[in-house]
């Protein structure tokens, strides 16, 4: 994957739909890592995205990876279909799943990455039993379902203290576990982001919301990627 210490992740749902291939293509050339997919099932939430044949459309375009996030119920069948469509990192609500271990161990023998997405009221005890499973953790810092959202401040602290999980499963010799957050993240936030101990942003509006397609992406990007370099070291794990 990405060679970056510092991951950022483009939310297609912000972008253009009409031209979603040439987005993809434009938003990875200004500099992006990875493309974030988020998937809505009008059922798990209240919304409806894309499904597994924009992904596989996509990935004829792409050489990055591509991260999707299923907000959708049940999991596994979905999960599946992306995972032939041609994703690399797959992550899911616990409460989506009625067997939360069994869904990440599919992911993962499906030859993807596997991640556990977590609310914003949803309790860190989620981890307890499954982080040798897991290659990434997202944190929602807004209620899943729609883009454009405002960043909720109490997802620094949830941040904070799954970094801390992060390094205690690392010391004692476990996997690298991405810490990726969604939500509301912008420039003039990202720092904070970072500092509380976040890899991994996703940032959709932000990005594709720059008035010029070609210098836009890029100069957005470029800016975070200095609010970064500025913050202190605590999320920077490999």
């Amino acid at each position: 994957m990405s060679g970056h210490a510092m991951r950022i992740a483009p939310s297609i749902l912000s972008a253009d739909f009409a031209r979603l291939g040439d987005e993809v293509v434009r938003v990875v050339a200004a500099g992006a890592d990875l493309i974030h997919f988020d998937v809505m099932d009008n059922h798990y939430v209240p919304n409806l995205s894309i499904g597994p044949l924009v992904c596989e459309a996509i990935r004829s375009r792409l050489e990055a990876p591509i991260d999707v996030h299923l907000m959708v119920k049940p999991v596994d069948a979905l999960a599946a279909m992306f995972a032939k469509a041609g994703a690399d990192i797959i992550s899911f609500h616990p409460e989506a799943s009625e067997h939360v271990d069994r869904s990440l161990a599919l992911i993962r023998e499906l030859g993807c990455k596997a991640g556990l997405a977590l609310n914003p009221a949803t309790p860190l005890q989620v981890l307890d039993h499954v982080m040798e499973r897991l290659d990434l953790i997202l944190v929602m810092s807004v209620n899943p379902g729609f883009g454009g959202q405002s960043f909720i401040p109490q997802a620094l602290a949830k941040l904070a203290a799954i970094r801390r999980r992060i390094d205690a499963h690392r010391a004692r010799g476990g996997q690298p576990i991405w810490l990726e957050v969604d939500g509301g993240v912008k420039v003039e936030n990202i720092g904070a982001v970072a500092q509380a101990g976040a890899d991994t942003f996703v940032a959709g509006s932000a990005i594709f919301g720059a008035p010029d397609a070609d210098h836009g992406y890029g100069s957005v990007i470029s800016a975070m990627r200095r609010e970064l370099a500025a913050a202190p070291a605590q999320g920077r794990a490999a």
